[in-house]
Formats: C-alpha cells, sequence, structure tokens
C-alpha cells in the first residue's frame, strides 16, 4: 500500500469517527420554557457523567461538544413551570452543586373538543376504578429510568399525516376544561404504521380507558416516548426496538374523535414537546 493510500484511509477514519462523535451528541432543540428543554452547561470537569436531578427526578447528561470531560444537562421542563429561576442538583464529591437556569414564559392556544361518548368525559364509578389502576402503569412506565452511554435522540417521525393537535394546547372536553395537552396528535388513516423514533427497549403494552391500545418505549436516561389509540399492537414488554421498526398501526381506541395517533415525549418524568426533537416538525410529518 503507497503512501497516497495510506493517507486517505486514515483522512477516510478519521472522518467516520468525528461523524460518530457528533451524531453521538446529538441533541434536542434547546427551549428553556414550560414543556420545553433546557440544555444546561454543568460548568464541572469529570471523566465520567456525573448524577444530576430536576425537581428530584434524575436528568440526561450528555458530553459537551464544546470541551472534554465537561457536561451538558438535557432537563424536560413541566407544562406547569413558572417564569423565573430554576436549578439543577449536580452530585458531586463530597457535596452538592446548585445550577440555575432561566425558564421564559410561553402561551398555547386553546382548543375545544366535542365527544359523543360523555364517559369519556365524566366516566361513571366503575370506570374511576379502572382508570385509577390503569394510572399507576402509566405513570411508572413514563418515570422510567434506565442508564445508557447512548443518547438516542436523533428521532425520526414515528407517522406521517396531518398534525391535527400540537403540543401544550388548553384543552376543553365538551365545554370542561382539563389538562393541557401532553403530547401531538398526528391524524393518519386508520391501519397505517406506526414506527418507533430511535433505538429502545418496549416498556409495557396496555389497552387503557382514555388513551386506548398504547405502547411506551425507553430510550435510556429517562427518555421515554409513549404511543396511543393504535388499532393493533406488534410489539411486546421487553422487546428491542430499532429506528424505524414498525411497533403498531394507527387506529382509534380510547378517547378519540377519529383514527390518529397522540405520541408524547418524556423526559425526566416530564411531558416535553415533541417539536424539540426535529428541525421542522410540520415538514417531516407531511413529507411525502
Amino acid at each position: 500500500m503507497n503512501m497516497k493510500m495510506t493517507m486517505r484511509l486514515l483522512v477516510t477514519l478519521l472522518f467516520v469517527l468525528t461523524s460518530q462523535s457528533l451524531m453521538a451528541v446529538t441533541l434536542p432543540k434547546a427551549a428553556a420554557v414550560p414543556g420545553g428543554i433546557a440544555i444546561v452547561p454543568l460548568g464541572i470537569e469529570s471523566a465520567s457523567a456525573p448524577i444530576v436531578k430536576f425537581n428530584d427526578k434524575r436528568v440526561m447528561v450528555a458530553p459537551d461538544p464544546e470541551q472534554k470531560n465537561h457536561w451538558l444537562a438535557i432537563a424536560g421542563i413541566p407544562l406547569s413551570a413558572e417564569k423565573g429561576k430554576h436549578q439543577l442538583v449536580v452530585e458531586t464529591n463530597p457535596a452538592q452543586k446548585l445550577v440555575s437556569f432561566e425558564v421564559k414564559d410561553k402561551k398555547y392556544k386553546t382548543q375545544h373538543i366535542t365527544i359523543k361518548n360523555k364517559r369519556k368525559v365524566n366516566p361513571n364509578e366503575q370506570d374511576l376504578k379502572r382508570i385509577k389502576e390503569e394510572k399507576q402503569e402509566i405513570v411508572a412506565s413514563l418515570a422510567q429510568w434506565s442508564d445508557s452511554d447512548a443518547l438516542n435522540t436523533k428521532f425520526v417521525i414515528p407517522v406521517k399525516g396531518r398534525l391535527s393537535s400540537p403540543f401544550g394546547l388548553r384543552r376543553y372536553f365538551n365545554k370542561q376544561p382539563r389538562k393541557p395537552h401532553s403530547g401531538i396528535d398526528i391524524a393518519a388513516p386508520e391501519g397505517t404504521p406506526i414506527v418507533s423514533p430511535a433505538d429502545g427497549v418496549v416498556i409495557t403494552t396496555g389497552e387503557y380507558f382514555f388513551n386506548g391500545n398504547t405502547v411506551f418505549i425507553d430510550h435510556g436516561q429517562g427518555l421515554v416516548t409513549m404511543y396511543c389509540h393504535m388499532s393493533k399492537i406488534k410489539v411486546k414488554p421487553g422487546d428491542p426496538v430499532k429506528q424505524g421498526q414498525s411497533i403498531g398501526a394507527i387506529g382509534k381506541t380510547g378517547r378519540v374523535t377519529g383514527p390518529h395517533l397522540h405520541w408524547a415525549v418524556s423526559m425526566n418524568d416530564v411531558r416535553v414537546d415533541p417539536g424539540l426533537f426535529f428541525d421542522n416538525l410540520k415538514k417531516v410529518a407531511t413529507a411525502k
């Protein structure tokens, strides 16, 4: 092998390694607002990732691409968060360090929806018992934490279709106020395949009163995605899934007005805007 070919191979190898390194730190867009994501430099030097908490919940940590052995916290901000200063708790030896960041205000639009099945708005006593039991499983799934060196935050869209309800809407069902919309709705024909946006492991699946047929996927470091109202589920708890792998199909189970996917993204047990994982969510969702 001559010198020119050797140099070419070395340059190619360097390019591949650099590309993989950059991919490893591909992060969602920062938006320090209620329902957004704060990306906060921790200002400490460590060969290993520190443990960081926000509101007593573990927070995703990634290498800072600008400084070797420095770290970034990627924290989901609750929709209920108030404007002003908030603090991360960084576990250091021997004491804790507090790192502050600022949350700005954001106003979300209001949406009024008419539900024909009145029990889906005002459940009866038997329904409420079922809802209470299901809530425990849903809450536990969304709060899942698994240690992972890989950051699976470079998403593909789980299904293409019309964005029928954006994230954060202040919702009224049959003129009655309910919690803000904690995901996005993508309308598509019943049976349209739904795929996993990134590699992960299925936490659980179920058929729930409000959510219908639902899948939860763990992508590591507190990043969990939820898929609701499905017509069919093609995975089971414990299954590893690859980015782009089919996990089921669009349906209209649970509390719906038509076939669609309700897709929620959770970080540190906080529902955040899925649009922050794309440069242009609408363009990606509706592209042919």
